[in-house]
Protein backbone atom coordinates (compact mmCIF):
# COMPACT_ATOMS: atom_id res chain seq x y z
CA UNK A 1 0.00 0.00 0.00
CA UNK A 2 2.79 2.42 0.88
CA UNK A 3 4.56 1.71 -2.40
CA UNK A 4 1.37 2.38 -4.36
CA UNK A 5 0.92 5.67 -2.48
CA UNK A 6 4.53 6.61 -3.24
CA UNK A 7 3.98 5.99 -6.97
CA UNK A 8 0.86 8.16 -6.92
CA UNK A 9 2.67 11.01 -5.14
CA UNK A 10 5.64 10.85 -7.51
CA UNK A 11 3.31 10.71 -10.52
CA UNK A 12 1.35 13.74 -9.33
CA UNK A 13 4.53 15.70 -8.63
CA UNK A 14 5.85 14.86 -12.10
CA UNK A 15 2.63 15.91 -13.79
CA UNK A 16 2.52 19.07 -11.69
CA UNK A 17 6.07 20.05 -12.68
CA UNK A 18 5.34 19.40 -16.36
CA UNK A 19 2.15 21.47 -16.14
CA UNK A 20 3.88 24.38 -14.38
CA UNK A 21 6.74 24.26 -16.88
CA UNK A 22 4.27 24.38 -19.78
CA UNK A 23 2.45 27.37 -18.27
CA UNK A 24 5.44 29.40 -17.09
CA UNK A 25 7.91 28.40 -19.80
CA UNK A 26 8.78 30.67 -22.73
CA UNK A 27 6.47 30.41 -25.72
CA UNK A 28 8.38 32.24 -28.47
CA UNK A 29 10.31 29.93 -30.77
CA UNK A 30 13.26 31.38 -32.64
CA UNK A 31 16.12 30.06 -34.73
CA UNK A 32 18.57 30.60 -31.86
CA UNK A 33 16.43 28.65 -29.39
CA UNK A 34 16.16 25.70 -31.77
CA UNK A 35 19.95 25.34 -32.19
CA UNK A 36 21.81 22.73 -30.13
CA UNK A 37 23.41 24.05 -26.96
CA UNK A 38 27.01 23.08 -26.17
CA UNK A 39 27.84 24.37 -22.70
CA UNK A 40 27.34 28.03 -23.54
CA UNK A 41 29.59 28.06 -26.59
CA UNK A 42 28.46 28.30 -30.20
CA UNK A 43 27.96 25.12 -32.17
CA UNK A 44 31.42 23.78 -33.02
CA UNK A 45 30.56 21.25 -35.69
CA UNK A 46 27.48 20.09 -37.53
CA UNK A 47 27.74 16.45 -36.58
CA UNK A 48 29.79 14.32 -34.27
CA UNK A 49 31.98 11.69 -35.87
CA UNK A 50 31.92 8.03 -34.92
CA UNK A 51 33.11 7.05 -31.46
CA UNK A 52 35.62 4.32 -30.84
CA UNK A 53 34.14 1.00 -29.80
CA UNK A 54 36.33 1.18 -26.67
CA UNK A 55 34.15 4.02 -25.39
CA UNK A 56 31.08 1.78 -25.46
CA UNK A 57 32.98 -1.18 -24.03
CA UNK A 58 34.15 0.84 -21.05
CA UNK A 59 30.63 2.17 -20.51
CA UNK A 60 29.12 -1.34 -20.58
CA UNK A 61 31.79 -2.75 -18.30
CA UNK A 62 31.22 0.10 -15.87
CA UNK A 63 27.51 -0.67 -15.82
CA UNK A 64 28.04 -4.37 -15.35
CA UNK A 65 30.49 -4.06 -12.48
CA UNK A 66 28.82 -1.05 -10.89
CA UNK A 67 25.34 -2.53 -10.78
CA UNK A 68 26.64 -5.34 -8.59
CA UNK A 69 26.47 -2.93 -5.66
CA UNK A 70 22.71 -2.67 -6.15
CA UNK A 71 22.47 -6.44 -5.70
CA UNK A 72 24.67 -6.43 -2.61
CA UNK A 73 22.29 -4.23 -0.64
CA UNK A 74 19.39 -6.71 -0.36
CA UNK A 75 21.86 -9.47 0.44
CA UNK A 76 23.30 -7.41 3.29
CA UNK A 77 19.82 -6.84 4.70
CA UNK A 78 19.03 -10.55 5.05
CA UNK A 79 22.52 -11.76 5.97
CA UNK A 80 21.82 -12.00 9.71
CA UNK A 81 18.68 -14.12 9.19
CA UNK A 82 20.09 -16.64 6.71
CA UNK A 83 23.75 -16.62 7.62
CA UNK A 84 25.30 -19.64 5.87
CA UNK A 85 22.90 -19.69 2.95
CA UNK A 86 23.45 -15.99 2.27
CA UNK A 87 27.20 -16.44 2.45
CA UNK A 88 27.17 -19.33 -0.05
CA UNK A 89 24.92 -17.39 -2.43
CA UNK A 90 27.13 -14.31 -2.35
CA UNK A 91 30.21 -16.45 -2.94
CA UNK A 92 28.58 -17.88 -6.07
CA UNK A 93 27.59 -14.36 -7.14
CA UNK A 94 31.14 -13.07 -6.74
CA UNK A 95 32.52 -16.12 -8.52
CA UNK A 96 30.42 -15.26 -11.58
CA UNK A 97 31.56 -11.63 -11.39
CA UNK A 98 35.21 -12.61 -11.06
CA UNK A 99 34.97 -14.97 -14.04
CA UNK A 100 33.41 -12.15 -16.09
CA UNK A 101 36.10 -9.73 -14.95
CA UNK A 102 38.91 -12.13 -15.88
CA UNK A 103 37.29 -12.80 -19.26
CA UNK A 104 37.06 -9.06 -20.00
CA UNK A 105 40.65 -8.59 -18.86
CA UNK A 106 41.93 -11.41 -21.09
CA UNK A 107 40.04 -9.96 -24.06
CA UNK A 108 41.78 -6.60 -23.48
CA UNK A 109 38.62 -4.68 -22.67
CA UNK A 110 40.40 -2.60 -20.04
CA UNK A 111 43.21 -1.45 -22.36
CA UNK A 112 42.59 1.97 -23.87
CA UNK A 113 44.41 2.35 -27.18
CA UNK A 114 43.39 4.58 -30.05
Amino acid sequence: MELFLLFIIVGLLTLGMLFIGAILGPKKISKVKLEPFECGSPLLQKEIGPFSIKYYMVALLFLIFDIEVAFLFPWALVFKRIKLTAFIVILAYFLVLIVGFIYAWKKGAFEWEE
